[in-house]
C-alpha cells in the first residue's frame, strides 16, 4: 500500500487493507507529528530567522540574502547549523486547522467512534485542536490595516525590499479567512472576523477593475511593475467564499472580475504563467501555482453552478493532467520540467483532482507522495530532484500542505456528507454553506 510500515505494532497490517484507512492513518500520522511540535516549524524561505545572522554587528542585505539563500537551496537542511527559529506559519495555521476539523469528522466515521475500532488509530479530539489555531490567526494577525489580514512570521530579503515581519499577503490571509468561516460551525464569530478581510482586500490592496476584469495586489505599498496571476485567482476565491457564506452578490461580483482578467491571460496550452508579463519571474507555467488557479475556478463553478468559465477550466484541467503530472502521480515541476517533484505540488494536485471527483488520480498523487517523499509515519519530505532528495520537513509546506490535502481526500470520498464546503455534494445546492 503506502506506506512504510515501521511501527507495524501500532497499525493493521496493509494486506487488503482498505486505501481510505490506510490513507485515514497517514492523516493522522502527519497531524500527530505537527500536534507534537505545536505546529511550530521550519519555512521555506526563513533564513533571515538566523539567530546567528541576527547576532551579526552589522545589516547588509547582501549577507541577509547570501544565508537566506544558502539555508533554502541547500541539499541538506542547514537550519540548525544556523540556528533557525522554529514559528508556526499564518498560512500553515490556517491549513492545520482546517484538517484537524475535517479530521474530526472523517476520521470518527470512518472509526465509527472516536475510540479506535480501526485497528492502529489512537483516540484524538481532532476538534479540540481547532479553536486554539483560529485564535492564534486572530492574535497574530498584521496590525494598522482596514481588516484582517496577516502574512509570513519572519523576515523575507528581497533584491529591491525588506518585507517585514508579519507583513500581510493576499494568500496567507485568504487561507485564514477561510479556516475561519468554517471555523464558523463552532462559533460564528469567526465568520464576522473573516468578513472584514473585505475591506483590507479591497482598500490596502488596491482592487481595481482594468479593461479584461479586475486586479488586486499580492502585498501591500510594493509596488510591482508585474503580475502575480495565482495570487489573483486566490484572492477570488477568498471572495467567492465570503459570498458562499454571506450571500453578498458584490462579493462574487469581485471575485468574477479577478477570474475574468485571469482567464484573459490562460495561454494556448491551457496553463498560466506565474507573472504577467511572463518573463518578470523565473518561473514558468509552474505545477502548485497552476493549480491554485484552476481550484479558484472549481470553486466559483460548484458555488453558483455557473458556466461562465467551463471552457477555460476544461483546457486548464487537461493541460494540468497531462503536462504537469506522470501517469503515476509524480508532480512535474512545469511545463518543460519534470524535477524537483515537489511535495507541495503533490498536495495541490491531490486538492485539484479530489474537487473535479477525478478520485482515483487523487488517490494515485497520494501513492506517490507516501512512497517518494515520506518516512513512512507521517513525516513528509520537501522535494525529489532527479539523483538525490531533500529529506528536509518544512512544517507549512509539507506537513501542513499535506494533511490539508488528505483530509480532504478523505471527506469527498469517504467522509460523512461532507468536503470542502461543510456540506453534501455541490450539487446538492448552488450556494453551499459552511
Amino acid at each position: 500500500m503506502f506506506r512504510n510500515m515501521s511501527r507495524s505494532e501500532s497499525r493493521p497490517s496493509t494486506v487488503n487493507v482498505d486505501p481510505a484507512v490506510d490513507i485515514q492513518h497517514t492523516l493522522a500520522d502527519t497531524l500527530a507529528y505537527a500536534r507534537q511540535r505545536e505546529y511550530a516549524g521550519w519555512d521555506y524561505v526563513d533564513g533571515m530567522s538566523s539567530r546567528l545572522l541576527q547576532a551579526l554587528p552589522v545589516e547588509s542585505k547582501w549577507l541577509n540574502l547570501a544565508v537566506q539563500e544558502t539555508v533554502k537551496r541547500a541539499p541538506i537542511n542547514l537550519r540548525p547549523l544556523f540556528l533557525v527559529e522554529q514559528r508556526r506559519n499564518f498560512k500553515g495555521t490556517a491549513l492545520f486547522a482546517m484538517a484537524n476539523l475535517t479530521a474530526a469528522d472523517v476520521i470518527d466515521h470512518q472509526s465509527q467512534n472516536i475510540n479506535g475500532d480501526t485497528p492502529g488509530l489512537k483516540p484524538v479530539d481532532y476538534r479540540n485542536e481547532v479553536r486554539p489555531l483560529l485564535d492564534w490567526l486572530i492574535d497574530n494577525q498584521s496590525n494598522g490595516f482596514s481588516g484582517f489580514c496577516g502574512g509570513h512570521q519572519h523576515t523575507i530579503q528581497g533584491l529591491h525590499h525588506q518585507g517585514p515581519i508579519n507583513d500581510p499577503d493576499l494568500v496567507s490571509t485568504s487561507y485564514a479567512v477561510r479556516a475561519l468561516l468554517r471555523g464558523a460551525t463552532l462559533d460564528c464569530e469567526y465568520a464576522k472576523v473573516a468578513r472584514t478581510a473585505v475591506e483590507w482586500a479591497v482598500d490596502d490592496m488596491e482592487y481595481r477593475e482594468v479593461d479584461a476584469g479586475a486586479k488586486i495586489t499580492y502585498y501591500p505599498k510594493h509596488p510591482d511593475d508585474a503580475y502575480t496571476l495565482n495570487a489573483g485567482a486566490i484572492a477570488a476565491r477568498m471572495f467567492i467564499d465570503l459570498y458562499a457564506y454571506f450571500d453578498d452578490e458584490s462579493l462574487l461580483r469581485y471575485g468574477e472580475e479577478l477570474l475574468r482578467y485571469i482567464a484573459s491571460e490562460q495561454t494556448s496550452i491551457g496553463g498560466w504563467y506565474y507573472r504577467v508579463p511572463a518573463d518578470s519571474s523565473h518561473l514558468s507555467m509552474d505545477n502548485h501555482h497552476n493549480g491554485f488557479i484552476i481550484e479558484a475556478f472549481q470553486r466559483h463553478r460548484d458555488v453558483t453552478g455557473s458556466s461562465m468559465f467551463t471552457s477555460t477550466y476544461e483546457r486548464a484541467l487537461e493541460f494540468y493532467r497531462t503536462t504537469l503530472f506522470d501517469a503515476s502521480g509524480a508532480p512535474h515541476w512545469d511545463e518543460t520540467s519534470e524535477y524537483p517533484r515537489d511535495i507541495h505540488a503533490a498536495a495541490q494536485g491531490i486538492l485539484v483532482f479530489t474537487y473535479a471527483g477525478e478520485f482515483d488520480f487523487a488517490r494515485q498523487i497520494i501513492r506517490w507522495a507516501c512512497q517518494n517523499l515520506s518516512d513512512g509515519d507521517g513525516r513528509f519530505f520537501f522535494r525529489q530532484h532527479r539523483f538525490y532528495t531533500k529529506r528536509i520537513t518544512l512544517m507549512r509546506w509539507c506537513q501542513a500542505w499535506m494533511a490539508y490535502a488528505l483530509s480532504e481526500y478523505l471527506a469527498a470520498r469517504y467522509g460523512p456528507g461532507v468536503n470542502q464546503f461543510g456540506r453534501t455534494h455541490p450539487s446538492d445546492a448552488t450556494r453551499p454553506e459552511f
